[in-house]
């Protein structure tokens, strides 16, 4: 994809999806949430939820923890059909669960359009459950939403990156209706925090954060 032609289409998007935020109510938490294994992800009233599977969760969780206005993200598993699976059980491909995030935001402070212009300019869409060298359906790309406004902006937005060809190849995300999510075992959570040296967050996360920052230096929280 060319990056520039690629952000000047997200942006107009953007403001497109902004528009029709604002035509109608803002994006809320509804439906019934699944999660386990103690994590602290239910989120105070001023805040709403997003969870998005885009690749191995250490990925998506460092960069969605910089976005000002977000206010935890939980790594886990999501849209399985296994009840509290372990990391083994989803890397064998058979539970049904993508590796995800669970993001609790301020809409006050970002919108869910915002998180999705995030979400599609952080990873590939275009690859049929894989992301780099991580392979499987639990690398899937995924948007799990929690109401109509979110399916809506997000099959909007979604649309509108084909239209436009932002990317060379169709956008492949799937779009579903959030059922559960069973947050990661605990060394999983703030894992590029924790382990910043280790070798794929050195070589894998680093650089795709490093450019992250340089898209969204205007959303970032201070360092």
């Amino acid at each position: 994809m060319n990056q520039m032609k690629g952000m000047v289409i997200a942006m107009a998007v953007l403001a497109t999806l902004a528009a029709l935020l604002l035509a109608g109510k803002r994006s809320g938490t509804q439906g019934t949430a699944s999660i386990d294994k103690g994590a602290k992800t239910t989120p105070s009233r001023s805040t709403d939820t997003a969870t998005f599977g885009a690749g191995c969760f250490w990925c998506v969780e460092a960069v969605f923890q910089n976005l000002k206005g977000v206010e935890s993200v939980v790594s886990g598993y999501s849209g399985g059909n296994v009840a509290n699976p372990s990391y083994e059980e989803v890397c064998t491909g058979t539970t049904g669960h993508a590796e995800a995030c669970q993001i609790a935001y301020d809409p006050a402070r970002i919108s869910y359009p915002e998180l999705l212009e995030a979400f599609w300019k952080s990873h590939d869409p275009t690859t049929l459950n894989r992301q780099g060298n991580d392979v499987g359906t639990q690398y899937r790309s995924a948007i799990f939403y929690h109401n109509e406004e979110q399916k809506k902006l997000a099959e909007h937005y979604k649309q509108q990156l084909d239209s436009s060809k932002a990317f060379d190849d169709p956008i492949l995300t799937e779009i579903v209706p959030f059922k559960n999510f069973y947050a990661a075992e605990d060394y999983h959570q703030s894992y590029f925090n924790k382990n910043g040296n280790a070798p794929y967050c050195m070589f894998v996360i680093r650089p795709k954060l490093e450019k992250f920052r340089k898209a969204f230096k205007d959303k970032l929280k201070t360092q």
